[in-house]
């Protein structure tokens, strides 16, 4: 299995689908690692040398923003908006929808499950 960024990749898909499974970089990035490392993204990782792998961990490296250092500057990001107490950060810090979408009907991904409220007693 080749490891790139921290990652295990497996080794049967193709390079371009391959990246994918780390997080921060989807299909076009991932071909774009592939041209600027020169490694043709049809092929299969078990295909490729160690020098090829060496490439794209390279590439990654100094090109790209992936894994934890994402995943901190994206936290980061959201700490600074609720710091600051704009709008998106008070979203953000009750645990509702922020980007603008109804909350009337749907928005369970973001609220939870139902906290089902008795009704009052005649």
């Amino acid at each position: 299995m080749a490891r790139i960024a921290g990652v295990n990749i497996p080794t049967a898909k193709k390079i371009e689908v391959a990246l994918t499974y780390i997080f921060g970089i989807g299909r076009k990035t991932a071909q774009d690692i592939c041209t600027k490392s020169g490694v043709a993204s049809d092929r299969r990782v078990h295909e490729l040398s160690d020098e090829e792998v060496a490439k794209i961990r390279e590439v990654i490296d100094r090109d790209y923003l992936v894994e934890g250092e994402l995943r901190r500057e994206v936290g980061v990001n959201i700490k600074r908006l609720m710091d600051l107490g704009c709008y998106r950060g008070l979203r953000h810090r009750k645990g509702l929808p922020v980007r603008g979408q109804s909350t009337k009907q749907n928005a369970r991904t973001r609220k939870g499950k139902r906290k089902t409220v008795a009704n009052k007693k005649k």
